[in-house]
């Protein structure tokens, strides 16, 4: 009885990530068209463009100078380099490999959230190792275990393959699918245990700053005020003073009390005061 619990509940589970991951963003291709893809497009033609370049001395020189980021750099600098070294790939990895993660990665999160939000997302998710690694090198080796020793500030971080990690992940917290949340986060961890380097840690922080932009997928309306002073809380809502000089609204649905004046009307039973006699 138990088994057939838990393999009716596996079912559901693996049908409601299938329609949620892949289904529902291929009825938005078919409505879209080509257009959807287009950030997936970019992506990719972005990877190839700067890893043919990077093939030549010269080109990998340009390629290090407009996106490569290291921790030793300045915070000025790393930040501007931060958004070109979405498109440039480690040069010690398959890039054709890479590049099939990557328009997937970025396929499905257009077509689901949006173009605006997949950017954010990728580009956070790529900042919060970025900025997570020069914290590291600046506690120095051996501290709390999170301490990195200086020589690892030369190493370029892992490019768009933290934004590959940080996109599958959110996905996967925003669509409720716990097994790609479990074989990408389980596949970062066992590459941190297996190879630990730079890219593992940087994949781990991808995921965890993922996980929470995920879990504060619309809750930013919690964080703003219901009411601002001066104005109303929302679009539509009626104004307070208004609201106010007219009296009480009677509740939607709900008939007014026997003898209660109609909304618009004066009390007494003559002409309103400022109707032409």
């Amino acid at each position: 009885m138990r088994l057939a619990r838990a393999a009716a509940y596996a079912g559901r589970t693996l049908r409601g990530e299938w329609h949620g991951i892949v289904v529902d963003p291929v009825r938005r291709l078919l409505r879209r068209g080509l257009g959807g893809l287009f950030l997936a497009f970019l992506a990719s033609f972005g990877v190839i463009f700067f890893h043919a370049i990077a093939q030549r001395p010269a080109g990998e020189a340009a390629v290090r100078l407009l996106g490569g980021v290291t921790a030793d750099l300045p915070l000025w600098l790393a930040l501007l380099r931060t958004p070109v070294s979405l498109y440039v790939p480690a040069l010690d990895l398959p890039v054709w490999a890479g590049i099939t993660q990557l328009f997937l990665a970025f396929a499905l999160a257009e077509l689901t959230l949006g173009r605006t939000r997949t950017l954010v997302i990728a580009y956070a998710a790529t900042l919060a190792g970025t900025l997570t690694v020069r914290v590291m090198v600046a506690l120095g080796p051996g501290r709390w275990g999170l301490g990195l020793p200086p020589e690892t500030g030369q190493v370029l971080d892992t490019g768009p393959s933290a934004a590959v990690v940080g996109l599958f992940t959110y996905l996967s917290i925003v669509r409720r699918a716990p097994v790609v949340f479990t074989l990408t986060g389980g596949s970062m961890v066992a590459e941190s245990v297996l190879e630990p380097n730079l890219a593992g840690r940087e994949h781990l922080i991808a995921v965890a700053a993922a996980v929470v932009l995920g879990l504060l997928h619309g809750r930013w309306r919690a964080l703003v005020p219901t009411r601002l002073p001066g104005r109303c809380a929302r679009w539509g809502e009626p104004d307070a003073r208004r609201t106010r000089d007219a009296g009480p609204v009677p509740s939607p649905g709900r008939p007014p009390a026997p003898g209660a004046p109609a909304p618009g009307r004066p009390a007494s039973g003559g002409r309103a005061a400022d109707t032409p006699g």
